[in-house]
């Protein structure tokens, strides 16, 4: 147990560390974590006083317009509740909601630990993935933030391995593997692929048990089958029914269109736009093919850069090769596959937005394990032909030289984003400020392109700033009483350009009482909508 302990204990201190160096939520994911959990915590139950994306009321401005609303119609419960134990204690401080990500999150390395040495993989490498997973490249700088990464990663992981042992004839492990995959889901959506991957695995058992005509008994018991789905169900079925009472749908957001219908990210938050199957498929079947196909190349980008820093990349080809017929990865690549293959065909529009990062986190330790592996294999093939290699020994420089650069670029890479993150940080502060000296922080309502943001830094409620011409703007503004209004030109919609640039204000918009840079980059307006 001395190496896993250790392993947890890097993990962590890693995790403790960036957490120092920034507390505090820094995305709308995360803000809109944070923020539920502190409405929890305060008694408000899962209500929030913000619209961050106007398909979280079915894709538009509601009959009856009203904040605050039902939270969670698109994202899942588990962040904002692993994080109500450290409020109790702690209070509403930063620091309390991101150290349950830590703690979690670190399980992650001796995980990988465990799943190597389980899978026949050697000791060196055992401890090198789980080295990887403790410092993970460039992604490292998520582990910490309020949001599902830390989450997903090891419960996805525990999964797959557990699904690795049923195909073994282990049936309360592939039991067990329905069990995280209904955890996983309470974090993410995405770990629906997951019951899909071990279905897929109960049936591959079957077909083989099938070719081989009564020469071998399947691995996976029926028994084990339905406690596998039995277990999942029961996780999921209380979220279940609340998304039901509440909403009369089990996944809302989905139901309005917007996620599975819009031609391009920008649209996700127009309340204009169609989102309609006839509006996607009006785009054409060459354009409908590029985004796919562009969806498929992001999401390769993205796990070959955040998860492999791009020299481990050939490494886990390399490796997944010689493992390609192992049991012990036959659900993590199904998993994979049906990931990539649901990015491309399903949510292509939103991969390049950032969404499949989310869930690209939980390839981490298969992969880590399989690049290690690969190095041993890659260092074999050369040293087949250059006799004068000492294979043990370019085994060991070559790993060594990848943990220090995977070190190396975690450490380079979370300063890098911790520093635009603090930029950003900054813009919210300012903009609290001047809201204080002014606004009524009870009644004043805020739009802004970040509205669980607003809401975190300055207390303010509100609603997104919609991707859509001024008149519609102005609608949203007349329909939720919004009293001030926050552009950013660093991240904002093509329609407030001119105000920006001081061109174009309409009647609606008083004189800005905050403005930063020239041109302006950030400013803050009164609304004066009237009644």
């Amino acid at each position: 147990m001395r190496i896993p302990l250790l392993l947890y204990a890097l993990a962590l201190a890693v995790r403790v560390a960036l957490l120092w160096h920034f507390p505090d939520p820094a995305y709308p994911d995360s803000f809109y974590y944070v923020d539920v959990a502190r409405a929890l915590h305060n008694g408000q139950g899962f209500n929030v006083d913000f619209i961050w994306i106007f398909p979280e009321v079915g894709g538009g401005i509601p009959i009856h317009p009203v904040l605050p609303i039902a939270s969670n119609a698109h994202w899942m419960p588990l962040a904002s509740l692993v994080q109500l134990p450290f409020l109790a204690v702690f209070g509403d401080v930063a620091w309390a909601s991101a150290l349950p990500f830590a703690l979690i999150g670190a399980t992650a390395a001796p995980l990988t630990w465990a799943i190597a040495r389980d899978a026949g993989a050697r000791v060196s490498v055992a401890l090198g993935a789980g080295f990887l997973v403790a410092v993970p490249v460039l992604s490292l700088v998520y582990m910490v933030q309020p949001d599902n990464f830390s989450l997903y990663q090891p419960l996805v992981a525990a999964s797959l391995w557990m699904g690795a042992r049923g195909l073994r004839g282990s049936g309360r492990s592939f039991a067990i593997a329905g069990l995280l995959a209904g955890v996983a889901t309470l974090s993410r959506n995405d770990g629906l692929l997951v019951l899909a991957a071990l279905g897929l695995a109960f049936l591959w058992d079957r077909w083989r048990t099938w070719r081989a005509a009564g020469e071998r008994r399947p691995m996976i018991g029926l028994g084990a089958a339905i406690a596998c789905v039995g277990l999942f169900v029961l996780v999921m079925a209380p979220w279940w029914l609340r998304q039901l009472a509440v909403f009369g749908s089990l996944s809302p957001s989905t139901a309005s269109g917007k996620v599975l219908f819009i031609r391009d990210i920008g649209e996700w938050n127009s309340i204009t736009t169609p989102a309609n199957l006839q509006h996607l498929l009006g785009m054409g079947i060459g354009p409908l093919l590029l985004t796919r196909i562009g969806g498929l190349v992001a999401a390769l980008m993205i796990y070959t850069t955040l998860i492999g820093g791009f020299v481990l990349a050939p490494f886990m080809v390399i490796g997944g090769w010689a493992r390609r017929r192992s049991l012990d990865f036959g659900p993590f690549f199904l998993y994979a596959a049906l990931l990539f293959g649901f990015s491309a065909l399903v949510s292509a529009v939103h991969v390049p937005g950032g969404t499949f990062i989310h869930s690209a986190v939980a390839l981490a330790p298969h992969s880590y394990i399989l690049a290690l592996e690969g190095i041993a294999v890659a260092v074999g093939w050369i040293a087949a032909r250059r006799p004068a290699w000492q294979p043990a020994t370019a085994v060991r420089v070559f790993t060594g030289a990848m943990l220090g650069f995977a070190a190396l670029a975690a450490l380079a890479g979370s300063l890098f984003v911790h520093a635009s993150w603090a930029t950003r940080r900054d813009r919210f502060i300012a903009v609290g400020r001047s809201l204080e000296a002014v606004a009524s922080p009870v009644t004043d309502r805020v739009m802004s392109i970040d509205a669980g943001g607003i809401r975190y830094w300055t207390g303010h409620g509100g609603v997104v700033l919609v991707n859509d011409p001024l008149a519609t703007i102005e609608q949203v503004a007349r329909a939720y009483d919004i009293r001030w209004l926050v552009l950013d030109r660093s991240d904002s919609v093509p329609s407030v350009a001119g105000i920006l640039a001081g061109t174009a204000r309409p009647s609606w918009l008083g004189a800005p009482i905050l403005t930063t840079g020239n041109p302006t980059a950030l400013a803050l307006y009164p609304v004066e909508t009237g009644p």
